[in-house]
């Protein structure tokens, strides 16, 4: 397996795998999330594959992607309360679900780790969703622990 920065060429396998995300967040919360739709037009991913403050990591075996992980470099510098900071954040991390408890995931995310820390980043955040136990479970694994709470009451 080859984890690389993502290409033109990757597109419909990262569709594919935003499909499952999308379906994983629908059925834990339908109240939020749509079903049957695109995070992302063709040329929105094009856009982003390009942009180097928004990498996308991929992991490929045989010629497919097999997992993926969106991230964003935030910076805060000069803010009345944080200090001065560099974040890359993790805005999803995929592994498709016919190869999911193979590491893929793990090593997706100790890829982007080392990324982050070669290129100066002070840490690594992402959100993950309450319905989405089992990605919670994947991340306490990989070490991470909460950084904030998001609450709500619905109304």
């Amino acid at each position: 397996m080859e984890i690389r920065r993502a290409v033109e060429n990757d597109i419909s396998d990262i569709n594919r795998l935003l499909r499952q995300v999308l379906m994983v967040h629908h059925n834990g919360r339908p109240d939020l999330f749509k079903a049957d739709v695109k995070k992302y037009t063709d040329s929105e991913l094009e856009e982003i594959i390009k942009d180097d403050s928004k990498p996308i990591f991929v992991a490929v075996e045989n010629g497919h992607v097999c997992g993926y992980a969106f991230c964003v470099a935030q910076e805060h510098y000069g803010d009345n309360i944080l200090t001065d900071i560099k974040t890359l954040y993790i805005d999803d991390l995929c592994v498709d679900e016919s190869r999911r408890g193979m590491h893929i995931g793990t090593e997706l995310y100790e890829f982007v780790k080392a990324y982050a820390k070669e290129n100066g980043f002070y840490n690594v955040t992402l959100n993950v969703w309450a319905c989405n136990e089992s990605a919670m479970k994947f991340y306490e694994h990989c070490g991470l622990k909460p950084q904030k709470i998001g609450m709500e009451v619905i109304l």
